[in-house]
C-alpha cells in the first residue's frame, strides 16, 4: 500500500560546493529562497522507496546532473543528462538577467512582462524535469520548479 503523500518529501537539500560558481547577490538570494521554499513544501517520491523523508545532494559531474538521494530505506544516485535542458537554461539565464535589471529601473508593465516570460520558461523546464525523472523520482510541479532553480545555480559554472 502506498504511503501518504506527505511522507514522500525532502528534509534536506545540499548543493555540491565544487559545482557552484560564484553567484551575484540576486543569484545567491534566489538559490537560498528555492532551498527554503523546497524544504517548506515539496513532494519527492523516489521509485522503490517505501517512505521518506529524504536527503538530497545535487551536483554536476561531466556535464550531467547528479542527484544523490537517501532516506530511511533508500539510497540511490540518479544521473541525468543536461543536454535536453541546455537551451531552456540559456534562455532562462538571459530572461532572469533582464528581469533583475528591470527591477531596478523599468516600468511595472515591463517588469510584469519579463516575469511572465520567466515563469513560462521556468514551467516548461520544470515539466521537462518531471518527464526526465519519470521512473526515478516523482515530484509535483512546484517541487520541480524549485529543483530547476537549483539546477540553474549549479549550471552557472559551466
Amino acid at each position: 500500500m502506498a504511503q501518504p503523500r506527505t511522507t514522500h518529501r525532502l528534509q534536506s537539500v545540499q548543493l555540491d560546493e565544487d559545482s557552484l560558481a560564484a553567484a551575484s547577490r540576486d543569484q545567491e538570494q534566489e538559490r537560498q529562497i528555492a532551498i527554503f521554499d523546497l524544504l517548506e513544501e515539496n513532494y519527492f517520491a523516489p521509485e522503490g522507496a517505501s517512505e521518506g523523508p529524504y536527503d538530497l545532494q545535487m551536483g554536476l559531474m561531466d556535464n550531467r546532473l547528479v542527484l544523490d538521494v537517501s532516506g530511511k530505506d533508500y539510497e540511490r544516485r540518479h544521473i541525468l543528462s543536461l543536454s535536453p535542458f541546455r537551451s531552456l537554461i540559456r534562455d532562462y539565464f538571459i530572461i532572469c538577467e533582464s528581469y533583475f535589471q528591470a527591477i531596478r529601473n523599468a516600468t511595472p508593465a515591463q517588469i510584469e512582462a519579463l516575469d511572465m516570460g520567466r515563469r513560462g520558461l521556468h514551467n516548461e523546464a520544470s515539466e521537462l524535469l518531471m518527464t526526465r525523472l519519470k521512473g526515478k523520482v516523482e515530484t509535483d510541479l512546484d517541487t520541480a520548479r524549485r529543483l530547476f532553480t537549483l539546477i540553474c545555480a549549479l549550471h552557472r559554472r559551466t
